[in-house]
């Protein structure tokens, strides 16, 4: 009814966030599993007509999505864990066919950024997580129609890095009663995201939080420092201030 105003302003628009809110208020809160199933069912609907919304301009509302995907990839019941899984790759999938078949770098960027985040919030990354990992990779082998295209590679070599981000965090934890061992860890991931600064940010967001539920405050506040330094730097490329002279991949965190 609501699909032209929907689509002004190339989706980015006061009702299409009221909407999409609402989707997403759907996933925050406990559902049953077969609630989920149609809410899944509604997710891919909304996603397939409003393409838009998610690969175009801000990047939001794709970011809130991959979020909340995620979380109920790492849900206790095993259909959810399937239909999330179905849902992220179909997302995946329709960032390739808007993209005119080049690149996921949208989906790509806010599903790292998504699962850095849950790390410090909600600990995923058990066998439940890693099994929504292997059904996604199923889905992109076992795709005919991308068969002759380098989708199943991204896709394959975006599962591979959301791995080793958590392998790197299951190492942090072997080692937090050592500190220094701890940092060490943190900051070697950190820059490991250095040529990507929205991810490193992130990262560095996942650390201080981590920093501060330790009683870490000092070391919490040096991540929000080069949180800080990073923007600035971004601002200074930008054109929009001229007050940054060192590089902030310099600047030491530990």
């Amino acid at each position: 009814t609501f699909q032209r105003q929907l689509q002004q302003s190339d989706c980015q628009n006061v009702l299409m966030k009221k909407v999409f809110d609402t989707h997403m208020l759907f996933l925050q809160i406990n559902q049953s599993a077969a609630a989920l199933k149609h809410v899944f069912a509604a997710l891919r609907l909304f996603v397939g007509k409003f393409p838009s919304a998610f690969f175009q301009g801000q990047a939001d509302l794709c970011g809130s999505l991959c979020y909340e995907i995620l979380k109920c990839c790492n849900h206790r019941s095993r259909s959810t864990q399937t239909e999330a899984s179905a849902l992220l790759y179909f997302f995946m999938r329709k960032n390739f066919e808007f993209n005119k078949q080049k690149s996921i770098v949208r989906s790509h960027l806010q599903l790292i950024k998504a699962v850095s985040q849950l790390i410090a919030d909600a600990g995923i990354g058990g066998s439940r997580f890693q099994h929504s990992l292997a059904i996604i990779n199923n889905f992109a082998n076992g795709d005919k129609q991308m068969k002759n295209v380098n989708f199943p590679a991204e896709v394959k070599d975006l599962t591979k890095r959301i791995r080793t981000v958590l392998m790197a965090t299951a190492q942090m934890k072997e080692h937090e009663k050592d500190p220094e061992m701890l940092v060490d860890l943190q900051y070697s991931l950190a820059n490991s995201y250095a040529s990507t600064p929205e991810l490193r940010r992130t990262w560095l967001e996942s650390m201080a939080k981590i920093h501060a539920r330790n009683g870490d405050l000092s070391e919490a506040a040096m991540c929000y420092i080069h949180i800080a330094a990073l923007i600035a730097e971004y601002l200074k490329r930008k054109g929009k201030i001229n007050i940054f002279k060192t590089s902030c991949i310099s600047i030491n965190i530990i």
